[in-house]
Parts: C-alpha cells; sequence; structure tokens
C-alpha cells in the first residue's frame, strides 16, 4: 500500500500542525484583547479620540489597515490558489512549466506597487497639512518646554484682564528665543502664568506621574513646543498625535479638545536614562474650571514663563517664515 494511504501519512502531522498553529493564533488573537470590547474594535487598538482633529488621524488609521488587509488578502489568496491548484500529487508534473520574461506580468507588479503607495502617500499628505495648519488667531497658546527629566507649561495668556501689562510689543526674556511670527500672535497683555513639573508630581485626581497640564474645552489651543536640552516628543495618546521637542527649532501645532477628563501624556523619544520618567497629564476642563486655575497659579506666586528652551540665532529662529 503506497505510504500517502497508510495511517503513518505524512500529511496527517502536517494537518495536525496546521490546525494547532491555527487554534493558538486565535487564542492570542481573543486573549490579547481581552479588556476591549467589540465597540472598541473599529479603532484597531487606537484609543478614544477627544479633540476635533483626532478623528482624521483615526480615519488614516483605519484607511491604512483596510488597505493592508485588502493586499493581504489578495496575496494570500494567489499563495493558496498556487499551492491547491498546482501541487504535485493533482497534476503529477514533476517540474512545471517555467514562466521566464513574462512582460505583462513583470509591469503589473511593478505598477501596481506604485500606484499603492502613491494612494497612500497622497491620503497622508493630505492629512498631514490639515493637521499641522495654523489658524491666525488661537484662543489659547500654551509653550510647552521638554527637558530632562519632566516638562515645563507655559500659559501665555491675560490672566490679570489688563491687556496695558506687560506694555503693547514688550517680548518676555523668557520667551525671545521664539520665532517672531508666534510671538506676534500672543494675546494682548499676556503676562502668564507657568507649572514646571518635577517626575515625582502626582495628578491629584488620578494618581498618575508627571505634571498637570490643563486645557479648556471646545477652544482651539496652539502648542509651541520647545527643549531645553536634548530631543523630546511630546505625546498626549488620545490626541493621537505627537510631534518632537527640538532644541534650536521650534514645532507647531494646534487642537481643539472636545471631551473633559484626564489623560496621559509622555515623551516618545529616547532621551536618556530617566526617559521612562518624563510623563504628565492633560486634564481638559471647561473654559471656566481652565481660567480659575490661571488664576491659583497666579495666586501661587507662579507668574511669568519658563525659559523657552535653548537660544537660537535670528536666522534659525525665524528661517520659516511661511506657516505650515
Amino acid at each position: 500500500m503506497s505510504p500517502y494511504g497508510s495511517d503513518r501519512s505524512p500529511r496527517r502531522p502536517m494537518r495536525r500542525k496546521l490546525l494547532q498553529a491555527l487554534t493558538a493564533g486565535v487564542v492570542l488573537a481573543t486573549a490579547t484583547g481581552c479588556s476591549y470590547t467589540w465597540k472598541d474594535f473599529p479603532r484597531l487598538g487606537m484609543p478614544t479620540p477627544v479633540t476635533e482633529e483626532a478623528p482624521r488621524i483615526l480615519s488614516l488609521w483605519q484607511g491604512s489597515w483596510a488597505a493592508a488587509l485588502i493586499t493581504g488578502i489578495l496575496v494570500w489568496g494567489l499563495i493558496m490558489w498556487s499551492v491547491i491548484f498546482h501541487r504535485r500529487s493533482r497534476t503529477k508534473i514533476e517540474v512545471p512549466a517555467q514562466t521566464r520574461y513574462n512582460m505583462p506580468i513583470e509591469a503589473l507588479y511593478t505598477v501596481v506597487p506604485l500606484i499603492i503607495v502613491s494612494v497612500l502617500f497622497y491620503f497622508t499628505a493630505r492629512d498631514e497639512s490639515k493637521l499641522l495648519s495654523l489658524s491666525k488667531k488661537p484662543a489659547h497658546t500654551i509653550n510647552v518646554i521638554g527637558f530632562q527629566w519632566s516638562w515645563g507649561f507655559n500659559y501665555v495668556e491675560n490672566v490679570d484682564g489688563d491687556a496695558a501689562t506687560p506694555k503693547a510689543g514688550e517680548t518676555p526674556k523668557e520667551l525671545a528665543s521664539l520665532p517672531d511670527r508666534f510671538i506676534k500672535e500672543f494675546p494682548a497683555g499676556a503676562e502668564g502664568v507657568y507649572e514646571k513639573g518635577v517626575p515625582g508630581d502626582r495628578n491629584a485626581q488620578t494618581g498618575n506621574p508627571g505634571p498637570t497640564l490643563y486645557l479648556p474645552k471646545g477652544e482651539k489651543v496652539r502648542f509651541i513646543l520647545s527643549s531645553n536640552d536634548v530631543i523630546h516628543s511630546f505625546w498626549v495618546v488620545p490626541f493621537l498625535f505627537k510631534q518632537d521637542v527640538i532644541p534650536g527649532h521650534t514645532n507647531v501645532f494646534e487642537v481643539t479638545p472636545t471631551q473633559e477628563g484626564t489623560f496621559m501624556g509622555k515623551c516618545a523619544e529616547l532621551c536618556g536614562v530617566d526617559h521612562s520618567r518624563m510623563l504628565f497629564n492633560v486634564k481638559v476642563v471647561s473654559p471656566e474650571q481652565y481660567r480659575a486655575h490661571l488664576k491659583e497659579l497666579a495666586e501661587k506666586g507662579q507668574t511669568g514663563f519658563l525659559p523657552a528652551g535653548i537660544k537660537q540665532t535670528d536666522p534659525a529662529r525665524n528661517a520659516e517664515t511661511n506657516k505650515l
């Protein structure tokens, strides 16, 4: 009797191993998502967006996964089709006919990847341009300062309500390193308050480590990022967005928070031995609570500004004359 028809057939162990591998894959896929519900599945691992801008990022993420899944199904389908319908036991051919220099096929597997990459590039560039666009006059401006091993927040706000203090045209020396085009858009009378964190800080409500940055719900906030030492990265997890904090260079972006709550933030750039301790919290509150918090900082004596990073030369500071 042929060994392929006996109980010792080499196919059966292979089938058992394939079944075991599939079972293990299903177990892993389901076990790793125990903390999620089916309502979370469409986000494909992304947290719930909490800003007006974040759904655009989520949409790009979902579209990329959809394109990858369609491509994967097509490739896996072709592989399985070849395995099943061109197996040696079915065709009885020892060596199948070889295809060489087939120009239509070679053109196909050259053009199709170019089309896929071009489509992904288009949507990525479109969304990036939108996400990095700046408004003419944001409601709030916050200078975020990264330093080893925590964060500082300069609230560029008219806390006392007097537009005459400081005098118009006067630039606080602590913020002089920032580009002129951003300084010109500071609100009138922005004497400012600040919060300087240390790794040992804790959020009063959640107990999470790091200082707490307050933001007003429903109002646009401009973040001006600067560093006092090395490259950091400012990442608020449910914003679905992060941007590098680079010494000698100023990065800027804007968001509008849409959901109140306390959210986690962290440095997403390996910046040294205590990088893992560079944590912070973002607390989104009502505009009234936001203004009350600024007054609390002023009452504590935290008025003025922290130095806004490494000083830049004038050519570098104002090199980017056009807004993103």
